[in-house]
């Protein structure tokens, strides 16, 4: 028996050892990409909700339902959350 084979690289020997390490690495990379990727998806969401929001508040500004005042409210209110 090699010495390499009680290191427990078997066949491969240390080409195993690193094959492994870099697959190991592709793994937790991927999950991070995945993780950051809904992450971001999240809160492209967000962003379309408060362009929604910012719309309708227009809307109700331009039928009269709300006065000057109530629209810079509520848009300041929009636009620092």
């Amino acid at each position: 028996m090699r010495w390499y084979d009680m290191m427990g690289f078997g066949y491969f020997g240390i080409f195993g050892a690193i094959f492994m390490i870099l697959f190991w690495v592709a793994i937790i990379a991927g999950v991070v990409w995945l993780i950051k990727w809904l992450l971001e998806s999240s809160s492209g969401t967000s962003k379309i909700s408060k362009n929604r929001a910012l719309e309708i508040l227009d809307e109700k500004y331009a039928r009269g339902e709300i006065d000057d005042e109530e629209y810079e409210r509520r848009k300041r209110k929009l636009l620092e959350s």
